[in-house]
C-alpha cells in the first residue's frame, strides 16, 4: 500500500505506555451502569466483572521499547484513519450531509472507553457512545502469526472496517439494529450483528475504492492481503480453530466468504448504497 506520503489524521489519542488504574465505583451502581452500556453497544463486559472497571493513568508513564517498534505501525494508521476522513467527508457531502470526524485512540493492554473497558485481547473496537475506534497494535502481531494474515493493507483493512462502524453510527443504522435486537432472541439477534459487521466490511471497501482512485493507494496483492485476512477473521475460520466445530447460529461477524464477498462488493462498487446487507437475501 502507498501510503508514506499521505496526509496524517490528528484525530488520534495515543495511550501507548499508559497504566491502568482503579476505578472506585465499590462494585455498586457504577459498575452495574458501564456493564449496560457496554452490553448496550454489542462489547464484552467479561473485563468489567473481572476487573471491577478500570480507567487509564498517564501519570509517570512512557512509551515502552514495543510502543517504540510499533512507531511506523502507529504513522500508517494516521495516514489510513486520514484517508478514511478524506473519503468519507466527500461521501457525506455528496449526499448533503456533514461527516463528523471520529478518533482513534492507540492504547496498549487495557484502556476505558464510553461502552465499558477496552482489552487488547477484544481486539480492535468502535465505541458509538464516544465515538471512537479502539486498537491496541499489538493486534497487528496477532494478524501475522496467529491468523496469517500479514500486509500493511490488512492492516488498513482493519482500521476502515472500524470507521465503517462509525460510518453505520452516524446514520444511525447501529441504533436501529440495537432497537430491533431488544425484540429479539439470540439467534435472531446474532443474525442481525452478523449484517452490520458485513456493511461494515463493505464500506471498509468503499473507502479503498475511492482512495485508489484518488491517491492510487494500491499495489500488487493488496487486496488479497485484505480478502486473506477477511477469511482469517471469518466465524466459521475462528470456531474452527478455537473449538474444532462450527455453530452457525452462534455468528456475529460472518462467515470468511461473507466478509470477503462484502468487502469486494464495496471496493468493486466504491456505492455505499451497494452496502444494502440488511435487505440482501442470502448474504
Amino acid at each position: 500500500m502507498r501510503w508514506r506520503g499521505g496526509r496524517r489524521s490528528t484525530n488520534i489519542e495515543d495511550r501507548r505506555g499508559q497504566r491502568a488504574a482503579p476505578r472506585l465505583l465499590g462494585g455498586g451502581i457504577g459498575t452495574l451502569v458501564l456493564i449496560l452500556v457496554a452490553m448496550y453497544f454489542g462489547i464484552d463486559p467479561t473485563p468489567l466483572l473481572q476487573g471491577g472497571g478500570q480507567v487509564a493513568s498517564s501519570s509517570g508513564s512512557r512509551p515502552t521499547t514495543q510502543d517504540r517498534r510499533d512507531d511506523s505501525l502507529a504513522d500508517m494508521v494516521k495516514f489510513v484513519v486520514g484517508d478514511t476522513e478524506d473519503v468519507w467527508n466527500a461521501i457525506f457531502a455528496s449526499q448533503g450531509r456533514r461527516y463528523r470526524e471520529p478518533t482513534l485512540v492507540m492504547f496498549s493492554g487495557t484502556t476505558s472507553s464510553a461502552c465499558g473497558m477496552g482489552q487488547a485481547a477484544m481486539g480492535p473496537f468502535y465505541c458509538p457512545a464516544d465515538h471512537k475506534a479502539y486498537i491496541d497494535l499489538s493486534f497487528y502481531e496477532q494478524m501475522r502469526t496467529r491468523y496469517q494474515a500479514p500486509g500493511d493493507f490488512a492492516q488498513a483493512y482493519v482500521i476502515a472496517h472500524e470507521i465503517g462502524h462509525h460510518v453505520q453510527n452516524l446514520l444511525g443504522i447501529s441504533g436501529q439494529v440495537h432497537s430491533m435486537k431488544q425484540k429479539l432472541g439470540q439467534a435472531e439477534g446474532n443474525a442481525l450483528s452478523v449484517r452490520l459487521e458485513l456493511q461494515a466490511d463493505c464500506l471498509a471497501g468503499v473507502w479503498a475504492n475511492h482512495a485508489d482512485r484518488a491517491r492510487n493507494i494500491l499495489e500488487a496483492g493488496d487486496v488479497e492481503e485484505a480478502l486473506n485476512a477477511a477469511s482469517a477473521i471469518g466465524d466459521d475460520t475462528l470456531q474452527r480453530q478455537s473449538r474444532g466445530t462450527v455453530v452457525p447460529e452462534s455468528f456475529t461477524h460472518g462467515t470468511a466468504a461473507q466478509r470477503q464477498r462484502w468487502f469486494r462488493t464495496g471496493l468493486h462498487s466504491g456505492d455505499p448504497d451497494s452496502c444494502d446487507t440488511f435487505n440482501a437475501e442470502g448474504i
